[in-house]
C-alpha cells in the first residue's frame, strides 16, 4: 500500500473505533426542528435535506381529513390528505363494539358483523363502542376550515385518547339508579320515567332509554358505576364532537341527514349520510301515544354490528292506524347518534348574559372542559372560554370551530340543505344564566335535527320526557 492509502485506512479505522450507536448520541435540545438537517437517499445517493422540507410530505402521506369553505353554502366537503386513507379509513375502522366492565376493562369484543347473538343485557358488562386513540388538527385559513386526523403524532396535532361511548341511548338500572347501556327488557331496566303501569301495553317503556332526568342526575347515575372515580360519565361534549368530525371526514359532508347510501362511490369513498333518523314523528300523535316518551328499544339495530346503516321501525297502530314507519340510524355501532331523543352533554356550559338594556354584556359565552373531575353545573372553574354562541335561533351557518373544532353555532342563517344543515335553539334571559347543551334533536324535529343540532335553552337541572343521554367511559 502507498503511504497515501495507509493514511486513508488509518482514518477509516479511527472513525470506526470512535463510532457511536444511535442510542448513544445526545438528544437534540433547544434547537428549532425546522433548522435541523437530515440524511436522505435519492436514487441510491446520500443527500442532505432540511427537516422542515419533509414535514409537509409526511402530513400529506400520514393524515386524512376534509376542508370546507364558510363562504360556500354547499355542505359538501373536499377530501384532503392521503386519499387512499379515505378508502381504508384506518382510524374509523378501529371503532368497535365491546362489553366493558365497571373498571373500564374490555370483557369481550362483539361480533363486528352482528351483535344479536351475544350477551347485551348488562350481566357481562356495558355495551359500548371503543373510540381509538388518534391525533387530530383543526386549521383555519381565511374562510377555509380543515380537519385532519392521523394515526401518528404529527407536528401540530393533538392526541385524542382512547375512550368509550354507549352503543345505545342510556337507560337506568332502577334498583341501584345506575346509568347503563344495555339491551334488556327486564323491569329493573325500565326506561322513560319508570312507568310500571305501562308494562305490557302499547306504551311500554321496558327496554327503552331512560328520560325525564336532569344532566346533573345523568352524571350522578353514571358515576355510580365506579365509586370514587370520575371515569364513568353521561354523554360528553368532547365525545359528541369527536363523533361528529369522524362522520364528516368519512362522508365528506356537513349534512348528517343526507340520504343513506350503503354503496361506495366510484372512487371507493363513503357517500350520502345517515338519513332522516327517527325525526319524522307527528308531535300531536306522539303526545297522545305516550306523552313524548321514548319508543325505540335499545339495541334495535344490533343486527348491523359495528356497521353503519338504517333499520326500519313500525310505530304501533295506537300511534297511527296507517302504521307510520321510521328508520333507526346507526353510525359504526352507535345507535341513534341523533334523533329520537335530545341528548344532554357534559363538559360544556354556556354563560348567557342578558342584553345591555338589562344590565348584561349581550354575549353567550361557551365554556368547555375535558377533565371530568371538574365538570360542574354551577360555574366555570376549570373550563376554557372557546368562543361565543349565536344569540338567535335558526339554521346553523357557521360554528365556533377554532383550535378545538368547536361545533357550537356562532352564526345562524343557513338552511336544511345548506351550510351545517341543522338548527340552533337558544333564548336570552333577563338575568345572567348558566345553561347546559342538548344535541341531536328529538323524534318530532324533522329536517332541523342532526349531529350539529344544538339547544342551549335549559339549565342542567331541567328534565323532560324526550331528554336523554348516553353513557361514556374516559380512562383516567
Amino acid at each position: 500500500m502507498t503511504a497515501e492509502q495507509e493514511a486513508i485506512l488509518e482514518q477509516i479505522i479511527e472513525a470506526f473505533q470512535n463510532g457511536k450507536r444511535l442510542s448513544d448520541l445526545p438528544d437534540v435540545s433547544e434547537t428549532n426542528p425546522f433548522n435541523l438537517i437530515c440524511e436522505v437517499l435519492e436514487n441510491g445517493e446520500s443527500k442532505k435535506a432540511a427537516l422542515a422540507t419533509l414535514l409537509p410530505y409526511m402530513e400529506e402521506e400520514c393524515s386524512y381529513g376534509i376542508e370546507f369553505d364558510t363562504a360556500v353554502s354547499s355542505p359538501a366537503c373536499t377530501r384532503i390528505g392521503n386519499l387512499s386513507l379515505h378508502k381504508s379509513l384506518p382510524i374509523h375502522n378501529r371503532m368497535k363494539g365491546c362489553l366493558l366492565n365497571d373498571d373500564g376493562e374490555v370483557v369481550e369484543y362483539l361480533n363486528p358483523a352482528n351483535w344479536t347473538g351475544q350477551t347485551r343485557d348488562g350481566s357481562r358488562g356495558q355495551v359500548m363502542v371503543e373510540l381509538p386513540m388518534h391525533y387530530r388538527k383543526f386549521e383555519t385559513d381565511g374562510t377555509k376550515r380543515r380537519v385532519r386526523i392521523s394515526e401518528y403524532p404529527l407536528p401540530g396535532y393533538h392526541v385524542v385518547g382512547k375512550r368509550y361511548v354507549s352503543a345505545y341511548e342510556a337507560t337506568v338500572k332502577r334498583s341501584t339508579m345506575t346509568l347503563c347501556s344495555v339491551a334488556n327488557m327486564d323491569a329493573d331496566y325500565r326506561g322513560g320515567n319508570n312507568q310500571a303501569d305501562w308494562d305490557g301495553s302499547y306504551r311500554s317503556v321496558l327496554g327503552r332509554p331512560a328520560t325525564q332526568i336532569s344532566r346533573i342526575n345523568f352524571r350522578n347515575y353514571a358515576r355510580k358505576r365506579k365509586s370514587g372515580s370520575t371515569e364513568w360519565n353521561c354523554m360528553t361534549y368532547d365525545i359528541h364532537k369527536e363523533l361528529y368530525w369522524l362522520f364528516v371526514i368519512e362522508y365528506a359532508t356537513l349534512n348528517s341527514q343526507a340520504a343513506f347510501n350503503a354503496q361506495k362511490d366510484s372512487n371507493g369513498y363513503a357517500q350520502g349520510g345517515l338519513g332522516d333518523g327517527v325525526t319524522t314523528i307527528d308531535g300531536g300523535k306522539w303526545n297522545t301515544f305516550n306523552s313524548y316518551y321514548p319508543f325505540i328499544p335499545c339495541g334495535y339495530t344490533d343486527e348491523l354490528g359495528n356497521g353503519t346503516g338504517e333499520v326500519e321501525f313500525s310505530m304501533p297502530a295506537e300511534y297511527d292506524a296507517t302504521i307510520k314507519k321510521v328508520k333507526v340510524p346507526r353510525y359504526r355501532g352507535i345507535e341513534n347518534p341523533f334523533g329520537h331523543l335530545w341528548q344532554w352533554t357534559d363538559g360544556i356550559n354556556i354563560r348567557i348574559s342578558p342584553t345591555e338594556e338589562n344590565s348584561g354584556d349581550g354575549l353567550s359565552k361557551v365554556f368547555v372542559c375535558s377533565d371530568p373531575a371538574k365538570f360542574s353545573d354551577s360555574g366555570y372553574d376549570g373550563y376554557a372560554h372557546v368562543g361565543n354562541e349565536a344569540r338567535t335561533e335558526g339554521y346553523v351557518k357557521s360554528v365556533i370551530f377554532g383550535e378545538g373544532g368547536e361545533i357550537m353555532p356562532d352564526v345562524v342563517g343557513g338552511g336544511s340543505t345548506t351550510y351545517f344543515c341543522d338548527y340552533h335553539y337558544t333564548n336570552i334571559p333577563t338575568s345572567e344564566t348558566l345553561r347546559g347543551v342538548l344535541f341531536g334533536g328529538g323524534a318530532i324535529h324533522g329536517a332541523t335535527a342532526g349531529f350539529a343540532y344544538a339547544n342551549s335553552s335549559y339549565a342542567p337541572s331541567f328534565t323532560y320526557a324526550h331528554f336523554g343521554s348516553r353513557l361514556c367511559f374516559i380512562p383516567a
